[in-house]
């Protein structure tokens, strides 16, 4: 499942950023829950030696599993870190992807759009080439009537 939630394929370079933030934002309050968790832990340990020395055995094992819940829930929040860390660095690592794949130009994919917006349907390349080949001879068959002509006007005119 990781896997899925740090692939970031399909995104923009902004929505990608704004995944990882809120990824961050979890593991900034992970680590307070662990801070707080630490405190805890510490607090329960303080306990269970102060009923240790004061020979109050109900209180030093009530004390000892509460101290024994909070290092488990600290471990606990320990592998979460570890593991946000982990995914956060995966995407992190995917971002300049994104970004470049923003910024290319598909060759192909841009052919086919245009030849689409000049009315041909993908696989008619030949056709478009052909098309636009006799467009150029036409075009050139209309200059140089036109030059002929200019020629005919201007040596008619200088005699």
């Amino acid at each position: 499942m990781q896997q899925k939630e740090t692939d970031l394929a399909g995104l923009r370079a902004t929505d990608a950023k704004t995944y990882i933030a809120q990824y961050l934002t979890t593991l900034k309050l992970t680590e307070k829950k662990l801070a707080e968790c630490t405190a805890e832990e510490a607090k329960w340990c303080a306990r269970v030696a102060l009923a240790r020395s004061k020979g109050v055995e109900d209180l030093v094992r009530e004390a000892e599993k509460q101290a024994e819940r909070a290092t488990e829930q600290k471990n606990s929040l320990s592998a979460e870190i570890m593991e946000l860390k982990s995914q956060i660095e995966t995407m992190r690592k995917q971002l300049p992807g994104l970004a470049a794949r923003e910024r290319s130009v598909d060759p192909d994919l841009l052919e086919q759009e245009l030849l689409m917006a000049t009315g041909y349907s993908p696989g008619d390349e030949e056709l478009a080439a052909t098309d636009r080949r006799l467009k150029e001879l036409e075009r050139n068959a209309t200059l140089d009537a036109e030059l002929a002509a200019l020629k005919t006007k201007y040596n008619c005119s200088t005699r």
